[in-house]
């Protein structure tokens, strides 16, 4: 087993295998990755990360395959909702080239919608009974939440405006 660290750069060839994976290479793919290597703390996270890419590839090269840009928009949230247990909660992926270009202005304003705002409210007065020590600032943070302050300059942006 080859000990290694991120510096080695076997990363960025994980990654670009993951691409081209197939269901009869993922196999060996993911033995390889898991018995090979004498992870770090940084290496595992890629090689979990490529093993994940690799059968997402493999997956859509079967005859089921064939997804379009939108449904791999929605593999990317349901990944990142299951495997973060971020389920059930407002999220926001900023992608900052988008402000090369003025179409996207409106990405960039400082606005949540009103159902995210609904759901701030309701999870800082959770957050409130479920705590029982925490921060005076973090506390105080919350009561001005539930108190109807949009917190870091935030507006709520109404569903109507464009």
């Amino acid at each position: 087993m080859k000990q290694i660290t991120e510096k080695d750069k076997l990363q960025d060839e994980w990654y670009e295998e993951a691409k081209n994976m197939t269901m009869d290479k993922l196999p060996e793919f993911l033995r390889r990755l898991t018995e090979d290597y004498g992870h770090d703390y940084g290496t595992i996270c890629h090689a979990i990360s490529a093993a994940a890419i690799g059968a997402a590839w493999a997956t859509e090269r079967t005859p089921q395959g064939g997804i379009t840009g939108f449904q791999a928009g929605c593999i990317m949230w349901g990944f990142i909702q299951h495997w973060m247990s971020y389920k059930d909660q407002p999220l926001r992926l900023v992608k900052y080239e988008d402000m090369l270009y003025p179409q996207y202005r409106d990405a960039f304003e400082k606005t949540i919608s009103q159902d995210t705002w609904d759901w701030l409210q309701q999870e800082a007065a959770t957050q409130m009974q479920k705590s029982g020590s925490v921060s005076k600032n973090v506390r105080a943070h919350w009561e001005s939440i539930i108190a109807g302050t949009v917190p870091f300059g935030y507006t709520i942006k109404n569903d109507d405006e464009s």
